[in-house]
């Protein structure tokens, strides 16, 4: 099956998962102007992996969910009903015109009677991450490390996060300290998109 995206990009997915991340784009770009897709870099696809002893916001447990924001792009996980230590693992994908601006996060507590409670939040700066896609590495042995970004003052990070060669693209798994909040950790993992007829990185 083909898929035309707009600005005339013809793509023939090789997986029903790749058919509807394509599909889930094109709508996203109906409707833009043209200089959208001559801008795109490629496709920023974030796997929210799990909240690690999130903070308590109901009677004694929260009902957390996480929002990503990149640039005007804002998306969220499904909730997960009364647990502080949740497993979303879900694949959230932003199309990325900027590499410069940073990737946003914020978990909050859903509320059905009031006004859902933030949890904490987080600041991923992707700088690192690019600039590994741009080595244009290939043929590493699995798990090599490319690059490791130590936690500091000036980042959200928990423990090291370590950017590596795996199965045969590069990731960044990543441990955040969430801000503003007593307590909780998120982990999310980052993976790149090349979109046949983007600019490219």
């Amino acid at each position: 099956m083909n898929l035309r995206l707009s600005g005339g990009v013809h793509v023939q997915p090789k997986t029903n998962n790749l058919f509807r991340l394509f599909e889930s784009i094109n709508r996203r770009l109906v409707g833009e102007s043209m200089s959208l897709m001559d801008n795109l870099l490629g496709i920023l696809r974030v796997r929210v992996k799990r909240g690690v002893n999130l903070a308590v916001r109901d009677v004694s447990s929260s009902d957390p969910y996480v929002v990503l924001k990149l640039g005007r792009q804002k998306l969220k996980t499904r909730v997960v009903k009364k647990n502080v230590n949740p497993q979303w693992e879900e694949d959230l994908t932003f199309t990325v015109t900027d590499p410069n601006l940073p990737l946003n996060l914020v978990v909050y507590d859903h509320d059905f009677f009031s006004k859902d409670d933030k949890m904490g939040d987080a600041e991923i700066d992707l700088n690192p991450y690019i600039e590994a896609l741009r080595m244009e590495l290939s043929g590493l042995p699995d798990g090599t490390i490319i690059t490791t970004i130590h936690p500091s003052r000036s980042n959200c990070l928990a423990e090291e996060s370590f950017i590596r060669w795996s199965n045969d693209r590069i990731v960044q798994n990543i441990c955040l300290r969430l801000r503003n909040v007593e307590r909780g950790e998120v982990e999310i993992e980052l993976q790149w998109i090349d979109l046949p007829g983007s600019k490219g990185l």
